[in-house]
């Protein structure tokens, strides 16, 4: 269970990395962590044969400025890019991408996005938008371990930022360096157990 868990969260860190560079870039991206089902059409033939992710960054991450989202499933391989995901539903207040993300999230699947508007990067899991990272934020890349260590701490319905807060209601409590957490207690309650115990 726990080599499990390291391998998710390797997953994840990759995934953020690459779309931190993406979104300096000010470009944007989709990635999706398949846990369980997904549904989604490829915009392109799919002429590069899936890879293991963690050892092909440099390809992911062009693969990823193409249109549509790259579909990584819970052991690390790229199943498909360029993918359009079907009967989206719209994420109120931002675009298709979002809405894409939001839709890619449910049934327990992560959606990593990047956004070419505001150069902010969304989570979204268990169709929830629950961390915003802010890739301008200086040595950001130093945090996403800790960003990966609180997103798989926190359940559906908190909302946790790195950086700047752009959605961050009026009481937030800070746990570690530039991460604030937002909204559910009993989420909140055991990640400060879980702190003052390290």
């Amino acid at each position: 269970m726990a080599e499990k868990i390291t391998k998710i969260k390797n997953i994840e860190k990759t995934l953020i990395d690459i779309a931190i560079k993406i979104a300096k870039q000010e470009k944007g991206c989709l990635f999706v962590i398949k846990i369980n089902g997904l549904n989604f059409d490829t915009l392109l033939p799919q002429d590069v044969k899936p890879f293991y992710i963690l050892e092909n960054q440099r390809r992911l991450e062009a693969l990823a400025l193409l249109d549509g989202a790259c579909i990584v499933d819970k052991n690390g391989s790229l199943i498909a890019y360029s993918a359009k995901i079907i009967n989206t539903k719209v994420f109120k207040g931002f675009g298709t991408r979002h809405s894409a993300a939001y839709t890619a999230s449910l049934n327990k699947n992560v959606a990593i996005l990047a956004s070419e508007e505001d150069r902010k990067i969304r989570i979204f899991k268990n169709g929830k938008l629950i961390m915003q990272i802010d890739p301008m934020e200086k040595n950001i890349e130093s945090k996403t371990k800790e960003a990966v260590n609180v997103l798989e701490s926190i359940g559906a319905g908190s909302i946790a930022t790195i950086g700047a807060s752009v959605l961050a209601p009026t009481l937030g409590i800070t746990l570690i360096p530039e991460i604030v957490i937002f909204g559910s207690t009993y989420y909140l309650v055991k990640l400060i157990q879980k702190k003052k115990l390290q």
